[in-house]
């Protein structure tokens, strides 16, 4: 790339959006993934149309590697999205990352140091003359392994400026393409981050030749409006993840940065050299696939969405209020900045029933952005049949629910087979069940509790005999109506780690002994792993 402005490569035009779900985002406490969800993620993804997807961290473990991998091979297609992998600035790391990146069509070596003088002093013990050695080392390493190199100035703001400059300058100079700007404990304001960016366009001298990126973290709930204020200071990359998922307070959320955008453009369009009454789309996001992808992601780590969460929450169409309702039926515009059906969210007619066959089936699914393969189309179609015997009518977003509680992949170290319950106001709940290994053995237990799900879950507990504590538990409805599907999440804690579980069912109850099977078994998987570790390194 040298000596050409990657503005050029790229266009002036449009921002770059690069997400970060499966990287950043499942460093969420509870939101660990398999490498199968992950590749169900990125699918989903591609068809959003992000240009970067930071699939892992692949010196972290030998999961991560091989899901960078699988994501690389199966979605990192020369028309698909660049997959990139994170790397500290050593080359341990580095060469991981080459390697877990070798099957995709565009490859990104995303490598990072620390600048701030906290992470200096106290994190990385080294003075600010190595680490700009350090950081023109191993991007010129890195640069030796693909061209697409992304260099990280972590907790860029709150480096000294100055110091920031010199740090970009020589990362450019050894190869970056790509420089990050990560506001990594979420301390920055939108006027200050505005500034950085500014500050680095006019004091970095070849800074022409790479792409401005930024990664913000949400602490103090300003990662949006930070974000928003870097593009107009040239930011052209914005680094985020879905429904904002992320350690701490979690990252810049897609579907918040790139409404925003969408609805805002023409504010935006002069800031990218555009005129301002221009239509086009600022980023390359299909918007019809926002809703659909913050099911997935919400589904498959466990991660709820809150009611009033902005873009993808249930009430973020909803109008409750009389004046509100009035000016709606009136006029949508009145009270809504944007259509529900912009990020797919549609009034789900009816089109499937207890008669539909399998080929109507399919053919819906897919419509709705559904690509299974034939083993996963004939559970998905066998929950279908058994949910249309119990609904008269299934709604789109049914349908969402019950496919996506069948294609989680969790190692299913146990099965629920039965579960039974007798609770009232004067019994005492009591609940059996009997769950199937692995090898095909069933074991039953009984249990009393303070409801039925307490019951259920230390009936289960004592079959699966792992020591847990249910931190979270809760059932939200998919659709409206007493015979709707309800949808179960539960987290529990092993030691110190936090574990996910999520099930479908329009019987609770089911859903609740489902979802808590699910969530143990990550447990047990993990575990398991672990103990393989254990006696390879024996």
């Amino acid at each position: 790339m040298s000596g050409k402005s990657m503005d050029n490569q790229w266009g002036t035009e449009r921002v770059i959006i690069f997400d970060t779900t499966l990287r950043d985002g499942e460093q969420c406490p509870g939101a660990t993934l398999n490498v199968d969800e992950k590749l169900a993620i990125a699918r989903q993804l591609a068809r959003l149309g992000v240009d970067v997807i930071e699939a892992g961290f692949a010196f972290a473990s030998p999961g991560d590697f091989e899901a960078v991998t699988r994501v690389a091979k199966e979605v990192g297609t020369i028309d698909g999205p660049i997959v990139c992998s994170l790397a500290r600035a050593i080359k341990a790391d580095i060469k991981a990352a080459a390697e877990a990146l070798k099957p995709a069509a565009k490859g990104r070596i995303h490598t990072f140091i620390s600048t701030s003088d906290i992470h200096l002093e106290y994190q990385l013990k080294k003075s600010k003359a190595e680490v700009l050695a350090i950081a023109e080392e191993m991007v010129a390493y890195a640069k030796s392994f693909m061209d697409d190199v992304e260099f990280s100035t972590m907790d860029a703001t709150r480096t000294d400026p100055e110091y920031l400059y010199q740090v970009l300058e020589r990362a450019i100079a050894a190869g970056a393409t790509t420089i990050n700007i990560p506001d990594t404990v979420g301390y920055t304001t939108p006027s200050e981050f505005g500034a950085l960016i500014k500050g680095i366009k006019e004091n970095v001298p070849n800074i022409d030749r790479a792409i401005i990126s930024v990664h913000g973290h949400n602490d103090i709930g300003l990662a949006v409006a930070n974000f928003l204020e870097a593009v107009k200071n040239g930011a052209r990359q914005l680094e985020c993840a879905v429904n904002g998922i992320g350690e701490r307070a979690g990252n810049t959320a897609l579907e918040e940065i790139v409404m925003a955008l969408h609805v805002r453009r023409q504010y935006f369009n002069p800031f990218l050299g555009r005129p301002a009454e221009s239509e086009a789309p600022l980023t390359n996001i299909d918007t019809r696939e926002i809703y659909r992808t913050s099911r997935l992601v919400s589904n498959l780590t466990g991660m709820l969405v809150q009611p009033n969460k902005a873009i993808v929450g249930a009430n973020a169409f909803a109008h409750e209020s009389g004046i509100h309702q009035d000016g709606i039926l009136k006029n949508k515009l009145t009270y809504e900045i944007m259509d529900a059906e912009s990020i797919g969210l549609t009034n789900n007619q009816i089109v499937l029933g207890k008669h539909s066959g399998r080929h109507a089936f399919s053919s819906r699914l897919q419509e709705l952005g559904f690509n299974l393969s034939e083993t996963e189309l004939n559970k998905a179609f066998l929950r279908f049949k058994d949910l249309a015997d119990k609904k008269k009518d299934i709604s789109d977003w049914d349908l969402e629910a019950i496919v996506n509680d069948e294609i989680k992949t969790t190692p299913e170290v146990f099965h629920l087979e039965l579960v039974q319950v007798s609770c009232g106001d004067c019994t005492r709940p009591t609940a059996t069940v009997t769950l199937r290994t692995q090898d095909g053995e069933e074991l039953t237990d009984a249990a009393i509790g303070t409801g039925p799900v307490d019951a259920i879950y230390k009936a289960i507990n004592r079959v699966v005999n792992v020591p847990n504590q249910l931190i979270e538990f809760s059932v939200q409805s998919v659709t409206a109506g007493i015979d709707a599907i309800g949808e179960v999440t539960i987290r529990l804690r092993y030691e110190d780690k936090v574990y996910s579980g999520h099930a479908a069912n329009t019987d609770i109850i089911v859903a609740s002994a489902q979802a808590y099977v699910n969530a143990l078994n990550r447990l047990y998987a993990a575990l398991q792993h672990q103990q393989q570790r254990d006696r390879s390194l024996a």
